[in-house]
């Protein structure tokens, strides 16, 4: 499938730089199975679903990844500016990392990182080194939490510097275990207030775990879809949320994803006959048009860029037509696009 099927003109002026408040205040795209439209707000989802559907999150949490400092010269005076940002976790003291500059950078070599993080570079790779620190485990995780920046897609941190608000606004207000450089960002529009609402309705809710890595932002750019490889992500999907969930759907409920994180997560731990079972380990799940979604129903997802794996998703959930023209709507009556902009809700297009 040609890659350019999935290309799109977006306005650079609805690229959103900062949420809207309250978070559930954000305009929703909704796109029913026969591909007709309407224009609600995140806060209508309680009418938009019925009782028995269970929402499904991703409950991974972002780390402030980007760090900054010097290459320490041999006689440990200060060196090269550098800025890494951390990327996926090696071990307690260890994490693979993108770096820039990264040309002068060999193995052995001695960084400094804010004011009191020091490593050694173990191994390089084009842009990718991998670093092992002088700290580990809580430690480790404290002095990151005290000296990184959240890493804000290239499409906000190329417009703003990150600040302190981002490091609220990039995270869910759910969010629980750390290991994201990006943040599952369908779930930014939810509040303790509409899931109370949710609740109210019979609206349940399980979380399932996918650490979002730098993939998500990486083009595609092969010029067809069989010569993309997706990057593989650590996903869980525990034993009692498959059974609640499969309980649920012999009960007539739908399964909802809020995000393609949590629907690529789904997805993996389904089997043939749609059975949702645990599951934990690396997923590289790479869905595209043809694909038969085998667990997800309903899907809540932000507005993505074009050429992307997650608009090629989408396009495979509710039909490429559909999506095409939901997002010419959309541009049309300027809603907000990606991380922080408005969102869509689709229902599994009929085949």
């Amino acid at each position: 499938m040609r890659v350019d099927e999935f290309d799109f003109d977006l306005p650079q002026d609805l690229i959103a730089l900062r949420p809207v408040a309250p978070r559930d205040a954000a305009r929703l795209l909704v796109v029913r199975e026969d591909g007709s439209r309407e224009h609600r707000t995140v806060g209508d989802l309680p009418e938009l679903l019925r009782s028995g559907d269970t929402l499904v999150v991703n409950d991974t949490r972002v780390i402030p990844a980007r760090l900054t400092g010097t290459r320490l010269a041999r006689d440990e005076g200060e060196g090269a500016r550098i800025e890494i940002t951390l990327h996926k976790r090696l071990s307690d003291s260890a994490y693979r990392a993108f770096a820039r500059p990264a040309k002068r950078l060999k193995p052995g070599d001695r960084l400094r990182l804010g004011a009191t993080l020091t490593g050694v570079i173990t191994a390089r790779d084009a842009g990718e080194i991998e670093v092992a620190f002088d700290k580990s485990g809580a430690e480790l995780d404290a002095t990151i939490g005290a000296e990184g920046e959240m890493p804000l897609p290239p499409y906000i941190a190329s417009r703003r510097a990150p600040d302190s608000r981002d490091r609220a606004d990039y995270q869910t207000v759910y969010a629980e275990d750390a290991g994201s450089v990006a943040a599952p960002t369908a779930g930014f529009h939810f509040t303790p207030d509409l899931f109370s609402r949710l609740a109210q309705v019979g609206i349940s809710r399980e979380s399932v775990t996918l650490h979002v890595g730098p993939g998500t932002f990486l083009p595609v750019t092969a010029d067809d879809t069989s010569g993309h490889r997706m990057h593989s992500e650590w996903a869980t999907l525990s034993d009692a949320s498959a059974r609640s969930l499969n309980e649920h759907r012999a009960e007539g409920g739908r399964i909802v994803a809020v995000g393609t994180t949590a629907a690529r997560t789904l997805e993996t731990a389904t089997d043939d006959t749609g059975t949702v079972r645990p599951f934990q380990g690396e997923t590289a799940l790479f869905i595209t048009p043809g694909y038969r979604f085998k667990a997800v129903d309903v899907l809540l997802t932000n507005f993505h860029l074009p050429r992307s794996t997650l608009f090629m998703l989408v396009c495979a959930f509710a039909g490429t037509d559909a999506m095409k023209a939901a997002y010419a709507d959309a541009i049309a009556t300027r809603y907000r696009f990606y991380s922080y902009g408005d969102a869509c809700l689709l229902f599994k297009a009929k085949r």
